[in-house]
């Protein structure tokens, strides 16, 4: 990965604006990128964020399309925004950890000079992970939408069972009577579907899971797919509201009849992970997992 490494000439940095602790961050890395050589990027917010001068692009997918590498600086929830906007470009991401879980966003911003130099280093891999892709007809209105983690078709505020039709490749598959029904791809195994009850999935594995929440039928569990399946829900109930949302953020509300398709999508997310990362590292040290030898 030498080779590569020298060619990573222009690096981008987007931040949560949100999080106060970002700005000290961004700031940092830019320091210790114009110390290395390189030239930096970034979008008009994390620009106005950190007061950083220079290059500065209008949105993420501006930026993507400027720079050889994007360091995301926040959440796993600003990283899985930047995925969505970015979707389908060849410029890979590695995120930078500000507080919390952070499955996504790998590397903490304490070890940001230390993962710059191995990043200089060529000490890196790349990983491509799959998209998934939502289509709905709501009320008549055509929706499409993408999404990093999972979909997700839920009740709303009402506090009553929602019943959905789901069929596989045109077969069908049951009918769920449940607070909602997680369709996660296998990045988003370690998000709402691992709380909700679901298996934990390599990111790399070419699968869906579906997994419904609260169902009322004890025997509905967690249903792993080939992530070449296309999944098809027809809302049944009128009342309560359904909702219909895309790595936690609403999408729209599906009335009685409507119905949503969800495929994989045809774009991907190139990640950026350190040599010495693992997602089995992740989960023992995220998860606190232990065995009597480790």
């Amino acid at each position: 990965m030498k080779k590569i490494a020298d060619k990573i000439h222009r690096v981008g940095l987007l931040g949560n604006s949100g999080k106060a602790a970002c700005a000290q961050a961004v700031t940092q890395a830019a320091r210790l990128i114009r110390a290395a050589g390189r030239e930096i990027y970034c979008d008009a917010a994390t620009a106005k964020a950190a007061r950083l001068r220079g290059n500065v692009c209008a949105n993420a997918a501006t930026l993507a399309r400027a720079v050889d590498l994007l360091l995301v600086f926040g959440g796993d929830g600003t990283l899985l925004r930047a995925a969505r906007e970015i979707a389908g470009s060849q410029t890979p991401l590695l995120g930078i950890n500000i507080g919390g879980l952070g499955f996504l966003t790998a590397v903490s911003s304490a070890d940001l000079a230390d993962a710059l130099k191995q990043v200089w280093s060529g000490a890196f891999k790349f990983e491509n992970r799959a998209l998934i892709e939502a289509r709905a007809s709501c009320g008549g209105q055509p929706v499409q939408q993408t999404a990093f983690n999972d979909l997700v078709i839920s009740r709303g505020v009402t506090s009553r069972l929602i019943e959905l039709h789901v069929s596989v490749d045109g077969e069908p598959l049951t009918r769920y009577r449940c607070d909602g029904l997680i369709i996660s791809s296998p990045t988003g195994s370690t998000a709402y579907s691992l709380a909700a009850g679901g298996a934990l999935v390599f990111p790399t594995a070419e699968v869906f899971q579906l997994t419904p929440v609260c169902p009322h039928t004890l025997t509905n569990r967690s249903l792993i797919l080939p992530l070449t399946a296309t999944i098809r829900i027809k809302v049944m109930t009128p009342k309560p509201a359904t909702i219909l949302s895309a790595d936690g953020n609403v999408v729209a509300e599906l009335n009685a009849g409507d119905q949503v398709e969800i495929c994989r999508s045809r774009r991907t997310v190139r990640l950026m992970h350190l040599q010495e990362s693992s997602f089995f590292e992740s989960l023992r040290a995220k998860l606190h997992w232990r065995g009597a030898n480790l």
